[in-house]
């Protein structure tokens, strides 16, 4: 039984690999920008409208995962 090494799975799976790590910095990214307007929705908020929904200002960076 022969044993070959086929450069094409190598490829493959280096290609893979950077397709993983492009789809996971973008993920990032989108959850630190949905984090961001959280944060800048919240901030526009009265405090009387904060309490309104259970917050405090400095539940802010907590409730938008910024913190």
């Amino acid at each position: 039984m022969a044993a070959f090494d086929d450069p094409r799975a190598h490829h493959f799976a280096l290609t893979a690999r950077i397709g993983q790590g492009v789809a996971g910095l973008k993920g990032a990214v989108v959850h630190w920008h949905e984090a961001v307007q959280t944060r800048n929705a919240l901030s526009k908020l009265s405090d009387r409208e904060l309490a309104d929904i259970g917050l405090c200002r400095g539940d802010i960076d907590i409730v938008a995962g910024t913190r």
